[in-house]
């Protein structure tokens, strides 16, 4: 049997842990995931779902503030790991860490491109033709150690963020198992450092769009799907979204059509078919009603 000590936090993976568990020759002796964090308005206290899908197969779970915590590098050197899998853990290990065992990271880009917390953001946003995961044999640097293997899709073969996410998890899924089972036989590769390139933690902010240029509105609404989402300055969400033309001209929020369910607005340049919006404090809407309600017509603006 393989023993493996598991660090990860998000959805991407826990479709890796999944993996891991049921393959008959791994055997998984602890997980290592952030604390219980509060989620939604009424801030429920949730745990990261590599937490409960480690439970739900009894399988020992830490959540230490910071790696370097009392007690966490011998609770790792106990379980006398053949390697350690890294996958959107949320922290940089320490040297003391990855002494221990050999330290695999599965990174959800083609590295060197997108070292740091939002790879798959920034494939959608610079409109990459492949986004794929990289395993790589950790240091102490960002995400700069060896390549050990990678995998790769189109990026139109999964145009939204969710989809992305859970087809570049299962990649990563699959080249785990490959790369720890062949780890003797694999060469570690050097990044190119020359080419390398860095992306930073999205926050809520990054999701303001205006109406300048469509195909940029809508790379930013897929690679924001769900959270934060895209937004107008006056605080209109807007989803549902189809790239409908990227060098017609127009006025900056002009309604250009009114279909059964939805509008299609025009940028500067090109224009957008938008089926949902969402004003601030209130439901969910097709983009028809909304602007029924206001009253707008064609060669209205949805700009206030």
């Amino acid at each position: 049997m393989i023993n493996v000590v598991y660090m990860g936090t998000p959805e991407y993976a826990k479709i890796i842990l999944d993996a891991l568990i049921k393959d008959s020759e791994i055997n998984v002796n602890l997980v290592l995931t952030q604390p219980d964090r509060p989620v939604g308005r009424k801030k429920v206290l949730t745990p990261p779902p590599v937490k409960e899908l480690a439970q739900e197969f009894n399988i020992d779970v830490l959540q230490p503030n910071r790696l370097r915590d009392s007690g966490i590098k011998e609770a790792i050197e106990s379980i006398k790991p053949d390697f350690i899998i890294v996958a959107a853990y949320g922290q940089i290990l320490p040297k003391e860490i990855l002494d221990i065992a050999p330290c695999i990271n599965l990174h959800a880009s083609i590295l060197p491109f997108y070292r740091g917390a939002s790879p798959i953001q920034s494939a959608f946003l610079n409109d990459d033709l492949y986004s794929g995961v990289t395993a790589m044999l950790m240091d102490e640097g960002l995400d700069t150690g060896d390549i050990l293997a990678f995998k790769y899709i189109k990026t139109k073969d999964a145009p939204l963020l969710p989809l992305m996410t859970q087809e570049l998890s299962t990649l990563a899924a699959d080249l785990t198992i490959s790369v720890i089972k062949n780890f003797d036989a694999i060469n570690p590769m050097p990044q190119l450092n020359a080419i390398s390139s860095n992306c930073k933690k999205i926050r809520r902010a990054d999701g303001l769009v205006d109406f300048t240029n469509a195909n940029a509105l809508y790379k930013k609404y897929c690679a924001f799907f769900g959270w934060p989402g895209v937004f107008l300055e006056s605080g209109l969400k807007l989803s549902d979204i189809s790239l409908v033309s990227t060098s017609t001209s127009h006025l900056a929020g002009e309604v250009v059509e009114i279909k059964e369910n939805s509008v299609v607005v025009g940028c500067t340049i090109g224009s957008l078919e938008i089926a949902t919006i969402q004003p601030p404090s209130k439901a969910k809407m097709s983009a028809k009603a909304y602007i029924t309600g206001k009253r707008v017509s064609v060669g209205d603006t949805l700009l206030w």
